[in-house]
């Protein structure tokens, strides 16, 4: 069973919704679950700090609440100490247990913040678009 936590913020994701004057996005598919989502970064203007975070996509409880999860965690860190968050600080943030698959549900919105953090990864997700 879920935690309340994880259900409210799949039911009421943080930071959802388009971000149309994005500087960095990345997108990750999960092709186990169906869950996809699109993180798109505003940075300050040195482009050393994350002004505002967005997330769109669709897929399981896990997943979308990750991915709100960590945009709420993004907001206001500096490029370098988002570059250092890992899989375990993702992981541990949700508080249960996970089996393998629903790890990957877990960190799909992990591997798009690599690829906006590294935007030669990323060259299929235009920053305007909903990413597919």
């Amino acid at each position: 069973m879920y935690q309340e936590i994880i259900l409210d913020h799949y039911r009421s994701p943080r930071n959802f919704g388009p971000l149309p004057d994005a500087d960095r996005a990345g997108a990750e598919s999960n092709p186990l679950c169906g869950d996809h989502i699109t993180l798109r970064l505003k940075l300050d203007p040195a482009h050393s700090k994350i002004e505002t975070v967005r997330f769109e996509g669709d897929g399981c409880a896990i997943s979308l609440a990750s991915a709100s999860m960590l945009t709420e965690r993004l907001k206001g860190l500096s490029i370098d100490a988002a570059g250092q968050l890992t899989q375990a600080d993702v992981l541990a943030a949700l508080q249960i247990p996970l089996s393998p698959v629903r790890t990957k549900c877990a960190l799909t919105g992990f591997v798009a913040l690599g690829r906006a953090l590294h935007p030669e990864l990323a060259s299929a997700v235009p920053p305007g678009s909903a990413g597919g």
